[in-house]
Protein backbone atom coordinates (compact mmCIF):
# COMPACT_ATOMS: atom_id res chain seq x y z
CA UNK A 1 0.00 0.00 0.00
CA UNK A 2 1.56 3.88 -0.51
CA UNK A 3 1.23 6.53 1.23
CA UNK A 4 -0.80 8.90 0.79
CA UNK A 5 0.81 11.78 3.21
CA UNK A 6 4.07 13.26 2.04
CA UNK A 7 7.07 14.50 3.71
CA UNK A 8 6.42 17.91 4.62
CA UNK A 9 2.72 17.26 5.46
CA UNK A 10 1.24 18.47 8.15
CA UNK A 11 -1.63 16.70 10.25
CA UNK A 12 -3.20 16.29 13.72
CA UNK A 13 -3.75 13.36 15.77
CA UNK A 14 -5.33 12.28 19.15
CA UNK A 15 -3.97 9.01 20.94
CA UNK A 16 -7.21 7.07 21.26
CA UNK A 17 -6.68 6.28 25.13
CA UNK A 18 -7.91 7.67 28.45
CA UNK A 19 -5.01 9.29 29.50
CA UNK A 20 -3.45 10.78 26.59
CA UNK A 21 -3.47 14.35 26.20
CA UNK A 22 -5.87 15.99 23.70
CA UNK A 23 -5.29 16.55 19.87
CA UNK A 24 -1.44 17.70 18.70
CA UNK A 25 -0.04 18.29 15.46
CA UNK A 26 2.93 17.17 13.54
CA UNK A 27 4.89 17.53 10.19
CA UNK A 28 6.04 14.50 8.05
CA UNK A 29 10.06 13.92 7.63
CA UNK A 30 10.23 10.84 6.56
CA UNK A 31 8.08 7.61 4.67
CA UNK A 32 9.66 4.49 4.75
CA UNK A 33 8.27 0.91 3.40
CA UNK A 34 8.65 -2.34 5.90
CA UNK A 35 11.52 -2.79 3.55
CA UNK A 36 13.48 0.37 4.15
CA UNK A 37 12.97 -0.39 8.09
CA UNK A 38 14.67 -4.04 7.70
CA UNK A 39 11.31 -5.90 7.78
CA UNK A 40 10.88 -9.01 6.01
CA UNK A 41 8.20 -9.33 3.58
CA UNK A 42 5.34 -11.52 5.86
CA UNK A 43 5.23 -7.99 7.67
CA UNK A 44 3.53 -6.74 4.80
CA UNK A 45 0.50 -9.01 6.09
CA UNK A 46 0.28 -6.40 9.00
CA UNK A 47 2.30 -2.94 8.13
CA UNK A 48 1.86 -0.86 5.70
CA UNK A 49 4.07 1.91 5.74
CA UNK A 50 5.92 4.15 8.74
CA UNK A 51 5.90 7.60 8.73
CA UNK A 52 8.64 9.67 10.99
CA UNK A 53 7.24 13.06 12.01
CA UNK A 54 8.25 16.09 14.29
CA UNK A 55 6.17 17.18 17.16
CA UNK A 56 4.72 21.02 16.49
CA UNK A 57 5.06 23.46 17.51
CA UNK A 58 9.05 22.88 16.96
CA UNK A 59 10.87 23.02 19.70
CA UNK A 60 14.81 23.28 20.20
CA UNK A 61 15.14 19.51 19.80
CA UNK A 62 11.94 18.62 17.98
CA UNK A 63 10.16 15.10 19.69
CA UNK A 64 10.36 12.77 16.48
CA UNK A 65 7.30 10.77 16.70
CA UNK A 66 7.17 7.16 14.60
CA UNK A 67 3.44 6.13 13.30
CA UNK A 68 2.54 2.81 11.50
CA UNK A 69 -0.28 2.58 9.31
CA UNK A 70 -1.57 -1.26 9.49
CA UNK A 71 -2.86 -3.05 6.19
CA UNK A 72 -6.15 -2.82 7.64
CA UNK A 73 -5.90 0.93 7.52
CA UNK A 74 -5.34 1.85 11.34
CA UNK A 75 -2.33 3.93 12.67
CA UNK A 76 -0.52 3.35 15.72
CA UNK A 77 2.05 5.53 17.67
CA UNK A 78 3.58 3.66 20.31
CA UNK A 79 1.63 0.63 19.89
CA UNK A 80 -1.29 2.80 20.97
CA UNK A 81 -4.37 3.47 18.11
CA UNK A 82 -4.96 7.13 17.00
CA UNK A 83 -7.08 9.10 15.15
CA UNK A 84 -5.31 11.38 12.19
CA UNK A 85 -6.63 13.98 10.25
CA UNK A 86 -3.99 15.42 7.12
CA UNK A 87 -4.50 19.10 7.54
CA UNK A 88 -4.52 21.12 4.24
Amino acid sequence: MESLIKVGQQFKFTVLTDDAPGERQAVVVRVLSNKEEGLGIDVDEYMSYWVEAHELPHADSPTVLLFVRSADGSVYLDGKLIDLALLP
